[in-house]
């Protein structure tokens, strides 16, 4: 599992909500598994170089989505029931990524794009 630490620049983001939204992708994606492991909060603290607290914040989201089970002796693990984007759309997600890369684009621009992109199609129109 690789978290990074750069975080983006829109005003309503902290350090917990970026950890929470890293690593919710990466169960969302499938690239954490049902069952697998999440690394304890001190060692993410110290590889992200954040203090403990901003990554419990960021476990205790996860964990209120249902996406995560936090137990004291086996740690914090991917939920069975953690719900993965169907192939199909994870498939074109990954080919998304690899055009915008290629192109040097900046995921600041495609999340604003795509973000802008579903506003638009899932706007309800005016009822007269």
């Amino acid at each position: 599992m690789t978290l990074t630490r750069s975080l983006s620049a829109t005003d309503e983001s902290t350090p917990s909500r970026e950890i929470y939204l890293q690593l919710r992708g990466l169960i969302v994606s499938g690239m954490l598994a049902a069952n697998e492991r999440l690394p304890t909060v001190r060692q993410t603290a110290a590889d992200l170089g954040v203090a403990p607290g901003t990554v419990a914040k960021a476990y205790k989201l996860l964990e209120q989505e249902g996406l995560v089970v936090t137990r004291t002796a086996a740690g914090t693990r991917v939920a069975e029931s953690a719900a993965v984007l169907p192939h199909a759309v994870l498939k074109r997600i990954r080919e998304l990524t690899d055009e915008a890369l290629r192109a040097g684009a900046g995921i600041d621009d495609v999340v604003s794009v795509l973000r802008a992109q579903w506003s638009a199609q899932t706007e309800q129109p005016p009822t007269d």
